[in-house]
């Protein structure tokens, strides 16, 4: 059976079928990792896109039940060179095939994605239909032609949870399960705004001693302030951060009551809260190997990255914010700290999942971030 791709331009790819059948709609990004495809689709910050994979061939290791970082895929498709359909690792209980059909989710193969990521790369990340349908090609277009955009929509509330929970992991062991011992005898007791937050981030938070709990994106200052946190974790997440408003005004009330820490869209939605801008990046940053220099030392760290957005470094001085990291690619804001209140923040994934761990050291330094002000 035959699939076909066709962004909204009107570059059209073609390839073979994998995992479910139909047709999705979803904004094209490429991501560069070599491995961890199988955290990749469950990322909640992917929601609403169709992931193409630059390494081309994908499935190897198959799937197992402990590298996951939310409960299903959130991808709208996956696209790869070439599929493994016969995984050999000890920890896999399915191939990648099975996973996606199991999921409902699409995938697409045999598709030339060096020459997609390079047309992404030139013409930025947009949107994309993929069918498997055998639908016609210029009723495909006609379809992405009138779906929403990412601009300005929420998509957090398809990821967040629906009520308040503390965080207990039920996957028994991982890498560090013997190497990272919590990091003082106080148990701080963290709220983590969910705005797709990644498990690996509540599994090393609580590994580091923190005690957490989960609640929604939505949930007013008051209600988080009444559960007596010592400090507010904001979470990673998909799309666009002006399109989470609520969150935003919700982190403006927040800041300067307890100490804050942000990732990613947390990163962006506490930049906006404080006053910063944001913008879009012409095709974002996803993979497993971004460089990035904190400033004050120097050390460059390799990190994690998942996002299409990024703060205005124009507008960080105005806010009161000072700039810590930054990317050695592209140079955008990859970390600040504000000049008066307890509150910092990294555009990148601290936790991987997958990634290196050079910043891992952001969790001991929220530690002691809330120790100073508690």
């Amino acid at each position: 059976m035959h699939t076909v791709l066709i962004l909204e331009d009107g570059a059209t790819f073609h390839g073979e079928p994998f995992g479910a059948k139909g047709t999705a709609v979803g904004e094209v990004v490429f991501n560069t990792g070599m491995t961890g495809y199988q955290e990749i689709l469950t990322d909640p910050s992917y929601k609403g896109q169709m992931v193409t994979m630059t390494y081309p061939h994908i499935g190897n290791y198959g799937i197992n039940p402990a590298d996951v970082e939310s409960s299903a895929p959130q991808v709208e498709a996956l696209i790869v060179r070439e599929l493994c359909q016969f995984p050999s690792n000890h920890r896999s209980i399915e191939s990648l095939d099975e996973y996606l059909k199991r999921n409902h989710v699409l995938g697409i193969h045999q598709i030339d994605t060096r020459a997609l990521t390079r047309h992404i790369r030139e013409k930025g990340s947009m949107m994309g239909i993929l069918s498997s349908d055998g639908k016609d090609e210029n009723g495909l277009k006609a379809q992405l032609r009138y779906h929403p955009r990412i601009e300005g929509r929420d998509l957090v509330q398809y990821v967040t949870q629906s009520e308040s929970v503390q965080w207990k992991d039920k996957v028994s062991k991982h890498w560090y399960s013997d190497r990272i011992q919590p990091l003082g005898k106080k148990r701080f007791k963290i709220a983590a705004y969910d705005f797709g937050i990644k498990r690996n981030i509540l599994r090393l938070m609580t590994s580091y001693g923190f005690k957490i709990t989960v609640v929604p994106a939505s949930l007013p200052p008051e209600e988080v302030l009444s559960l007596e946190p010592h400090g507010i974790f904001l979470s990673n997440g998909p799309g666009d951060p002006e399109g989470v408003r609520y969150a935003i005004e919700t982190v403006k009330k927040l800041a300067g009551r307890l100490p804050i820490f942000g990732i990613c869209l947390g990163h962006q939605i506490l930049g906006l809260a404080l006053g910063a801008k944001t913008y879009k990046l012409k095709f974002g940053h996803h993979g497993s190997n971004h460089p990035v220099k904190e400033l004050s030392s120097g050390v460059i760290e390799i990190t994690a990255q998942n996002h299409n957005y990024a703060i205005d470094p124009a507008t960080l001085d105005k806010a009161g914010f000072i700039l810590t990291h930054r990317n050695l690619n592209d140079g955008t804001v990859e970390g600040m700290r504000h000049k008066t209140l307890p509150v910092f923040s990294v555009q990148y994934h601290p936790e991987a999942s997958p990634g290196p761990h050079d910043s891992l050291y952001l969790f001991r330094q929220f530690y002691e971030f809330i120790d100073r002000h508690s």
